[in-house]
């Protein structure tokens, strides 16, 4: 069986470039989003497939923890070994204070810091039997400094940056790479084309992230070498502000 790559959350944009990079390194690309995505995620792995490489579709809640364990375990019973798991989910809103509730707070932190933990930690169990493995967390710059009106957001990623932190010092030593991707601007996305008006005239002047060149950062990440491995690194385009 090939090796897998997993990625949690794999959206229309970064996490299915992901998906697509690590598919043409020769791994199959398992897929995963909520269960109402279930047909953009099956039409996902089908356009990889349609390339001539190989990908599965499996719908899951990445905050179940039940649901969590039994994905890791059909994935390596049924496909292959994990040897590299990307957790990629977002959740980012934006509310003042005063209108964040409980209920919205506490779904960003299981959405964006919870699912991570539940991910790490069903990644290692498996890569630690094998004495290797690649797991990998994107953050954004709301994981390093806190922005008005993104308690919530940056809340979560605060929390799966310092979840990244731990496992890679634990890890580490274990031959487990654990790295934490800063994603720093604005990615060329849909939500982006949707609500920035001079998309276009970034994308031209390579002023907006490309989703297929963060991939291609996340596969340099899973074949360094054990000698000088990274643990943080953000990405920006060249024009951003830092």
């Amino acid at each position: 069986m090939k090796p897998v790559c997993l990625v949690i959350g794999a959206g229309d944009d970064t996490g299915a470039a992901i998906a697509r990079a690590f598919a043409r390194e020769g791994m199959t690309a398992c897929l995963v989003r909520r269960p109402r995505h279930a047909a953009a995620l099956e039409k996902l792995a089908q356009s990889i497939r349609d390339e001539g490489f190989d990908a599965a579709a499996f719908p899951a809640d990445a905050r179940d923890e039940a649901a969590m364990t039994a994905l890791f375990d059909t994935i390596e019973a049924s496909v292959g070994p994990i040897e590299v798991a990307v957790f990629n989910i977002g959740a980012n809103v934006r509310f003042s204070i005063t209108q964040m509730t409980a209920q919205v707070y506490r779904k960003v932190w299981e959405m964006a810091a919870f699912a991570g933990f539940l991910t790490g930690r069903e990644a290692a169990k498996r890569m630690l039997a094998r004495g290797r493995g690649t797991i990998l967390f994107t953050g954004a710059t709301a994981s390093l400094r806190a922005g008005n009106g993104f308690s919530a957001f940056a809340g979560a990623k605060f929390a799966l940056r310092a979840l990244a932190q731990s496992m890679a010092r634990e890890l580490g030593p274990q031959n487990i790479h654990v790295a934490h991707i800063v994603i720093d601007g604005a990615i060329d996305s849909n939500f982006i084309r949707e609500n920035v008006s001079d998309v276009d005239a970034r994308r031209e002047q390579d002023a907006i992230l490309s989703p297929d060149d963060i991939a291609q950062n996340y596969v340099m990440l899973h074949k360094q070498p054990r000698t000088a491995w990274t643990h943080e690194m953000d990405l920006r385009p060249w024009k951003e502000n830092w």
